[in-house]
């Protein structure tokens, strides 16, 4: 399962996650702005994978709904949990900027709902497991909807989500409380998660992006942009929530169909662009990257006598430390940690094989040159599909 040119969607995980530490490292006066834009595209990829190979694990033959469902949440316990709890057994030992009083929380995935209640950052060196949350609620429900619904309710519903998501935004400007929560409670993104559903379940049934996407997508990024850098914040609250509610839906159709582009695969220049080796590579490690970045950023603080470039305020001394340390860690990561626990998803495919299957497929290799059922075929390479999900 999955598309051989799904290569360049590492690409774009690269790009969200350079948004967020810049974000986070350079931005003057810590500007949410790239952080956000990023965030978002985490969600509409994760949305549109995650959905892609449930929908085609569904199509096979030899589908079953319990072992599909046993070896997703398998899949994503192995790629998940073990880096996750380790950066919350690192801050525990450490109290890393008094963080031990929310540790239960993070390690519930209810990191939303403990910053949105608060309505406050603290502990901040967590507060991008906000996210990571608002994911893992994701994960609970959504397969049991792709798996187990009818196939033809599946775009209905995508639809029906992306809207109640939207109308879940005008709820603020009636209750005028301008709180996190209506950023960080599970509404607040289940628009981008379900946007990355249908574009999966478009790719399903072989249908493009409609044509008023495909045409009208660079005029939704220009308006974004437009507002984002040329209007100021109005002083009128109900034209506040206006300017909020725009810069929350605009970018949706836009990064659809960079997403959908890329899932399809880029030629040209752009094409070789998303394929640059270092790129790849920096989107094989973007989930330690993202993990991991502010536990650095906070170490590299404390450590600032030791540091020549300043690292206490944003700027390019914090963004060139924090950034090459993050990618460092994440690196080994990646090599000693997650890539050796990845490797046993193989333990664990969505569609097992019949016996009738297996019988077949063993005298396919016995009919090979040197090939038995006892002994395949030495040289050949089957594709690794999902090799990273």
């Amino acid at each position: 399962m999955g598309n051989t040119r799904d290569v360049q969607l590492d690409a774009l995980r690269a790009i969200a996650v350079t948004m967020v530490m810049y974000s986070h490292f350079f931005a003057a006066g810590g500007s949410s702005f790239w952080g956000h834009i990023g965030v978002r595209l985490f969600f509409v990829l994760s949305g549109f994978l995650i959905t892609r190979v449930l929908l085609e694990a569904r199509a096979a033959a030899e589908f079953e709904t319990g072992a599909a469902l046993r070896s997703f949440y398998i899949r994503r316990a192995l790629r998940i949990f073990p880096p996750y709890f380790a950066v919350l057994g690192f801050v525990w030992l450490f109290d890393l900027e008094q963080s031990r009083g929310s540790l239960v929380w993070h390690a519930l995935y209810l990191s939303n709902f403990w910053y949105a209640l608060r309505n406050d950052w603290t502990p901040w060196v967590l507060c991008h497991f906000w996210s990571l949350s608002i994911e893992e609620q994701f994960y609970v429900a959504w397969p049991l909807i792709v798996l187990l619904v009818p196939r033809r309710r599946f775009e209905p519903i995508c639809i029906g989500v992306i809207l109640l998501s939207l109308a879940y935004r005008f709820y603020w400007p009636v209750t005028a409380t301008p709180a996190l929560a209506r950023d960080l409670l599970p509404p607040a993104s289940m628009d981008a998660l379900a946007s990355g559903a249908l574009l999966a379940c478009w790719r399903s049934r072989g249908a493009a992006l409609p044509q008023w996407m495909r045409l009208g997508w660079p005029a939704f990024a220009a308006a974004f942009l437009m507002i984002e850098w040329f209007v100021p914040a109005p002083s009128d609250p109900m034209l506040e929530w206006a300017r909020w509610l725009l810069l929350q839906v605009l970018p949706l159709v836009p990064l659809m169909a960079i997403v959908a582009a890329c899932s399809s695969g880029l030629r040209g220049p752009l094409g070789k662009l998303a394929e640059l080796p270092p790129l790849l590579a920096f989107g094989r490690i973007s989930y330690g990257v993202y993990l991991y970045h502010p536990i650095l950023l906070s170490l590299a603080v404390k450590s600032q006598p030791w540091i020549p470039l300043n690292v206490s305020e944003q700027g390019p001394g914090r963004f060139l430390v924090a950034s090459a340390a993050t990618i460092v860690v994440a690196s080994i990561s990646w090599v000693v940690f997650e890539r050796p626990l990845n490797r046993l998803k193989r333990h664990f495919p969505y569609v097992a094989r019949t016996h009738a299957a297996r019988a077949g497929h063993a005298g396919w290799f016995a009919r090979l040159p040197g090939g038995s059922p006892d002994r395949p075929a030495p040289s050949l390479d089957l594709p690794r599909t999902d090799a990273r999900r």
